[in-house]
């Protein structure tokens, strides 16, 4: 297994950034979750002033074949045609990242059609699409490491061109059954709690989901590690993602956590290296079933609630200015010493 060297940041920092927070000209405390982001990151960092540099999006898309059981409202077709969409710039993640001045990147990790690549999408096709984890491991243990390998590069990539903070999306029909599963194992939240409406299941389709996992969940019989779990019921894009995640924590990156999908590859990332979770800053609780569920697990406190459920990365872009504003509060606050203002507090 590729190996992530990740430790937690150095805490001898902490005292310096505590105090200078407390220093700027406001009441301690009074800038709230803002003063929370800045401390974070300044440990993150291991500097008295943080920055944020050249802010990409990375959108991991793949083909499931849970899809064969009928558990998404949505046909397999709409993962590639939705490729299409980002291309052309029409989809919800672009005019965000135009709003915000991220960077696009579409990693095609396994998806079940032949894209055009001459258009700048990152090639690292595993397969076309996870096999049906109903009946077999979604993938093999060779391909689980090719994935866990492609989204270190990318990573990797985007540090060598500038990079501090990322953000993760997805793109996949069929990756919130694979959520949940993972979700379900690696938790012990009931399955039921696990399983929502995805891309708009009606209370009979999240039913008949909730049985074709259940059977899944019956029919798996290996050994119960995190690592079984994650290749047998993922997706090629999640795994990827995760990789992606350790990667970036192990280059000392800020990682912006998105939805319920990129919530749970940060799950699945915690249990094969815990300290991944100090670099992730939990953008959004959206209104998939289940996605408050694996927050309160992971102990996230995530910045906004706006009903989001699209994925792509859009919460955690949404988030972003939050973020911007915790650094530039601890960079271009005065001090009271430095204003000549009596502390008030």
């Amino acid at each position: 297994m590729k190996k992530f060297p990740i430790s937690a940041p150095d805490e001898q920092i902490r005292p310096l950034l505590v105090s200078k927070i407390n220093n700027l000209t406001k009441p301690k405390g009074s800038l709230g979750r803002l003063e929370e982001l800045a401390l974070q990151i300044g440990l993150i960092q291991q500097t008295l002033s943080p920055t944020l540099r050249h802010p990409q999006n990375i959108i991991f898309a793949a083909d499931h074949g849970i899809v064969a059981e009928g558990v998404s409202v949505s046909p397999k077709e709409i993962t590639w045609q939705q490729i299409y969409n980002f291309l052309q710039g029409g989809a919800g993640v672009n005019f965000l990242c135009r709003q915000h001045g991220f960077k696009l990147k579409i990693v095609d990790a396994g998806v079940d059609y032949d894209l055009p690549y001459e258009r700048g999408i990152i090639n690292r096709k595993v397969r076309r699409g996870t096999a049906n984890f109903l009946h077999e491991a979604a993938m093999t243990e060779e391909e689980m490491e090719r994935c866990l390998e492609y989204g270190a590069e990318v990573v990797k990539q985007c540090q060598e061109e500038g990079s501090n903070v990322l953000s993760f999306g997805e793109m996949g029909i069929g990756n919130t059954s694979a959520s949940s599963m993972w979700m379900h194992c690696l938790t012990d939240i009931p399955l039921a709690e696990c399983v929502g409406a995805g891309a708009g299941l009606d209370r009979e389709g999240v039913n008949h989901k909730l049985h074709v996992l259940r059977q899944a969940l019956d029919h798996y019989h290996s050994d119960g590690s995190p690592r079984d779990i994650i290749r047998y019921f993922g997706g090629l894009e999640m795994v990827m993602a995760v990789g992606a995640m350790l990667q970036a924590a192990s280059l000392g990156m800020i990682i912006l956590v998105d939805g319920f999908i990129m919530t749970n590859c940060m799950l699945a990332a915690s249990k094969l290296c815990p300290e991944v979770l100090h670099y992730a800053i939990f953008c959004h609780c959206g209104d998939e079933a289940g996605h408050r569920l694996v927050l309160n697990a992971l102990g996230a406190k995530p910045i906004l609630h706006l009903s989001l459920r699209l994925g792509e990365g859009t919460g955690a872009i949404c988030a972003y200015p939050i973020i911007d504003s915790a650094v530039r509060m601890i960079n271009e606050m005065d001090s009271f010493a430095n204003a000549s203002i009596t502390k008030y507090f």
